[in-house]
């Protein structure tokens, strides 16, 4: 039975209707899928970007707290710089004290002579030349010549030889407090006795303990110097 024109209208719009829902359904089924792409990439590349930053905020951390380490180690180096020069300026303060005073023990005669026969013994005894000359300051020249005797003869005592012992025609410079200097072939050895000198030499020798004097013990101090 042939169809009407009304049944066949019917039946095409029954079919564009249901195309039209299947396009439908098949857009919205496209718009949900791209949509949960876009979260989904969304979503991976916001989770990029935060690991970027955190990574970056961590690597500055990081650097600064580097820099608050290399900061800190440089100002407790400085701190113990200004520490360490204000004890060598104090401690050279005093030797340089102890230098101007050294003037003061040429004032008892009696105990300068016998400071001036110990230093002219060890220079004759450090030498064991048979001709020296001894240089001292102008204002101890009679003091030198008067205990040379006994200097001399202590010598002999001790080595069983003989020196020959001469005043040297110059003097020690003003700028000396005091003490000798021992020569022998001409000048080209000698023995500087002189207080300035023998100060020098003490305060080498004894530099560790004075800083240990006026410091306290420091347990850093592998070696005494």
């Amino acid at each position: 039975m042939a169809l009407s024109d009304a049944d066949v209208q019917k039946q095409i719009k029954h079919m564009m209707a249901f195309i039209d829902q299947e396009a439908n359904e098949k857009a919205e089924e496209i718009d949900a899928k791209a949509e949960e792409e876009f979260n989904i990439e969304k979503g991976r590349l916001v989770q990029q970007q935060r690991v970027k930053i955190m990574e970056y905020y961590e690597k500055k951390e990081k650097n600064l707290e580097l820099q608050k380490k290399i900061q800190n180690s440089n100002l407790m180096n400085q701190a113990r710089l200004r520490v360490l020069k204000e004890r060598e300026d104090h401690v050279h303060s005093l030797l340089d004290e102890a230098s101007k005073r050294l003037g003061m023990v040429t004032k008892d005669q009696n105990k300068y002579a016998k400071l001036l026969d110990g230093l002219i013994m060890q220079g004759l005894f450090q030498l064991l030349e048979k001709n020296v000359t001894i240089k001292c300051r102008k204002e101890d020249e009679d003091l030198v010549q008067r205990i040379l005797p006994q200097c001399i003869a202590t010598y002999k005592d001790a080595t069983k030889k003989d020196t020959n012992v001469t005043m040297a025609k110059q003097y020690l410079g003003p700028d000396i407090s005091g003490g000798v200097e021992i020569l022998a072939h001409a000048g080209k050895i000698k023995v500087v006795n002189t207080l300035e000198s023998r100060l020098d030499l003490i305060s080498q020798q004894m530099l560790p303990e004075i800083r240990e004097a006026l410091f306290g013990h420091n347990p850093n101090r592998k070696f005494a110097d």
